[in-house]
């Protein structure tokens, strides 16, 4: 089963919660990166994960995995909570070939949890409506219901697992970049204060929804981008080498520390990632919006 990666094409802070989460608005969109799991049930009342890296190699330093393989893991949890909602007494054995960096914002972990429920209720023939897959979803993250959903770009509200689907009818083309280090979601949350920009995502949505990439890609925004950039000097040399390119658009995904630029056509995007890995950037994709 294949795991979409994601980038946030806009994001704002709307305010923290008592429960210490905050509140925010963006707009998600699966690309065509992706990891792969493979589940075989197994008879034992156990679970198994084996992880797999395979990352491409470059002369700028090779990216390694540091997601784990027992309780802590993403995808242990969503299984071990769909057994015990089911009250089921198998187990499984999965692979997770990882190809998406972690602590990237990019959404590796949560895609690959959000598979691992649809899989296993198929697999294991639990028979649980999507409106409860979804709930189990938000116990495990924020935007792993983004994940499970039926269109790959969606409007995210409250901690991010509120939905609305959005259809898009113009492909999107992407260079997305990532350092060798990454960022802690929590870290960079505790740096962030709520936006005083007045970003607006309806207008936003507006330009998305016209398909004018221009305008879309001038009201680009990501309130942790600041606190991120104050916290990495690496995201701070990628948003330096993105201004140097004649992209569309460009900024930081999710919580970093990976970051994207918006190009006007595929050519055009391979163009700009071989200047960019050039610069000695170690993980450079081309990437397109899932349809």
């Amino acid at each position: 089963m294949l795991a979409p990666a994601k980038l946030n094409l806009f994001l704002r802070i709307v305010r923290k919660r008592p429960d210490g989460f905050h509140d925010i608005e963006s707009v998600m969109a699966a690309i065509n990166l992706y990891d792969t799991l493979f589940f075989e049930a197994i008879s034992a009342d156990k679970i198994e994960l084996a992880v797999i890296d395979a990352y491409s190699r470059s002369s700028a330093g090779v990216l390694r995995s540091d997601a784990p393989t027992g309780a802590t893991n993403l995808v242990v949890r969503a299984a071990m909570l769909l057994k015990e909602h089911a009250g089921y007494d198998g187990g499984v054995r999965i692979s997770l070939i990882k190809r998406i960096p972690s602590s990237a914002g990019l959404g590796g972990g949560s895609s690959d949890c959000a598979a691992t429920i649809g899989a296993l209720n198929r697999l294991w023939k639990l028979g649980i409506p999507d409106a409860k897959l979804s709930e189990i979803a938000a116990q495990l993250g924020s935007d792993v219901p983004f994940f499970l959903g039926k269109t790959p770009v969606a409007l995210c509200t409250e901690r991010g697992e509120v939905l609305e689907p959005f259809r898009v009818s113009t492909g999107l083309h992407f260079v997305v970049a990532k350092p060798l280090t990454g960022l802690s979601t929590p870290a960079v949350y505790r740096a962030c204060v709520p936006d005083q920009t007045n970003q607006d995502m309806k207008r936003f949505v507006e330009a998305l929804a016209d398909g004018n990439i221009c305008q879309m890609a001038r009201r680009l925004h990501n309130g942790l981008q600041t606190p991120a950039e104050s916290l990495s000097s690496d995201v701070r040399r990628l948003r330096s080498l993105f201004e140097q390119e004649s992209v569309v658009g460009h900024q930081m995904s999710g919580s970093g520390s990976s970051y994207f630029a918006v190009c006007r056509t595929a050519h055009h995007a391979m163009a700009v990632a071989r200047r960019i890995s050039t610069a000695g950037i170690p993980w450079v994709k081309v990437a397109r919006s899932c349809p």
